[in-house]
């Protein structure tokens, strides 16, 4: 099985959230499994020269609005599989990877561009592999020349969503000059008088799928379809959800590099030694066996910060300690940083990301707070679950499905789940957590559990091969 995953972001090239880590990790655990299974995706601005291993073709010459357009195609296998990344300055070349007034059009020339690559490689594959809004124009197109073009024929698109509430809207009248003219594409785009990228692939893709069963469900909601419940329900027979994996080489306390000490689920002493070094690198006091509560994120409402700071004085007022990293709203970053000067010995916060304090946050807190609105998959709860690190949830999405209340009768379970999106709620489930933490047999047990959960993206691999089998047979 010959597969092209497709992406407008992906590890180590590139990275704003989840989708990165996916795209970047997935084509290497399909090869793992056997599936020649190779990444194409944009060369940014942001992406590190040191990643790009050469020049796969000097030029590639695309057809975008009625004219041709030049790009350079790097290779490299710095995911550990091919990659094959899109090198066009004047599209691609700006200070982010989105916000861009035109971002539809340059995402819409990265899957012109790509499927334009398909052919120049030579065999056509059996699987292009879409992803997000980004990559929905590809869908479009490649159902018209499969239509057309033998060389296509054969070729099947699976169109995953990672976050419905990008939907990659913009002018219907931009369609024409963008290639997509024809009554059959108009109509695939058409969305309330305007165009969704994501809407015409949820139409015309052979398969959809989404990154957990919990989300599968939940889109098909009106409450979290996004206005295209009715599209999602009407195509639920073609709508499967596979969670995300999560690396096991990178987020693997007993080697990881990042971290104070290592460990494992046999000898936790090591993290001992990380959470000592997680208060000192926040200059926070150690003050006995505290519990330490973290949290990583996007400063963004869905992440359910409102919440976590409705709690944050009561919970600070057990002799709990806070800790912090992200950005975002400057809203909740002000929010955070009056917490922090209300309890500088108590609260530490990070205001950016690091990749190697969040490995230490992970290795070094007791629990980790995700409340959010709606979490289609969610990849740090899963991080926790590997370095012994009790996850706290909303029971939504992929935190529904990865997450397991703990029961101290049977000693199941891994984190705590509460469900309405309300502060008392929520606080309620930290107190519980507060109070089993002095239960050491008990926590220790919880911790365990959550250290032997397969999440690797091996197992996530196997489900995706065997939606490939069903696209296939469509």
């Amino acid at each position: 099985m010959r597969v092209a995953v497709l992406s407008a972001e992906a590890v180590p090239y590139s990275k704003t959230g989840g989708l990165g880590d996916v795209a970047g990790a997935l084509p290497k655990a399909l090869r793992r499994i056997g599936v020649d299974a190779f990444l194409v995706t944009p060369c940014h601005l942001q992406t590190d020269a040191s990643h790009l291993w050469g020049v796969a073709f000097e030029s590639l010459t695309v057809g975008w609005m009625g004219s041709t357009t030049e790009a350079r195609i790097f290779y490299s296998e710095a995911n550990g599989a091919p990659t094959y990344l899109i090198d066009a300055p004047g599209i691609f070349h700006r200070d982010s990877v989105y916000g861009a007034p035109d971002d539809h059009l340059r995402f819409a020339f990265f899957c012109r561009a790509a499927l334009t690559l398909l052919e120049r490689l030579g065999a056509p594959v059996d699987v292009v592999h879409l992803n997000d809004w980004h990559c929905g124009f590809a869908a479009v197109e490649l159902a018209s020349r499969r239509r057309n073009e033998t060389f296509w024929t054969r070729s099947r698109t699976v169109f995953s969503i990672h976050n419905l509430a990008y939907q990659g809207v913009f002018g219907v009248s931009e369609l024409g000059s963008m290639g997509f003219g024809s009554d059959a594409a108009s109509d695939a785009f058409a969305l309330e008088g305007a165009a969704s990228a994501l809407k015409a692939a949820l139409e015309v893709a052979d398969v959809l799928s989404t990154v957990s069963r919990t989300y599968a469900r939940e889109i098909q909601t009106k409450e979290h379809g996004g206005g295209l419940d009715w599209l999602l329900r009407s195509r639920s027979d073609r709508l499967f959800g596979i969670v995300n994996g999560i690396d096991f080489e990178t987020w693997n306390p007993e080697t990881d590099a990042e971290i104070t000490a290592p460990f494992d689920a046999t000898d936790l002493s090591g993290k001992a030694l990380c959470k000592k070094a997680l208060l000192a690198h926040f200059g926070l006091d150690e003050g006995g066996d505290r519990p330490v509560l973290a949290s990583i994120t996007r400063l963004t409402a869905q992440k359910g910060i409102d919440l976590i700071l409705a709690a944050a004085d009561e919970i600070v007022g057990t002799g709990a300690r806070i800790v912090s990293l992200g950005s975002g709203d400057s809203k909740y970053e002000d929010a955070l940083q009056r917490l922090r000067d209300r309890h500088p010995d108590r609260v530490g916060i990070y205001r950016g990301y690091n990749e190697r304090l969040s490995h230490l946050i992970e290795a070094g807190a007791d629990m980790f707070l995700m409340p959010s609105k709606f979490e289609p998959c969610g990849l740090n709860q899963m991080y926790s679950l590997r370095y012994g690190t009790v996850p706290i949830v909303r029971a939504v999405g992929g935190l529904d499905d990865t997450v397991e209340e703990f029961s101290a009768a049977t000693g199941k379970g891994n984190g705590f789940k509460f469900e309405e999106y309300r502060a008392d709620r929520f606080l309620e489930k930290v107190f519980e957590a507060l109070y089993r933490f002095q239960d050491k047999e008990s926590w220790h047990r919880m911790q365990v559990n959550g250290m032997s959960v397969d999440n690797s993206w091996e197992r996530a691999a196997k489900q995706y091969v065997e939606l490939y089998r069903s696209a296939l047979s469509v």
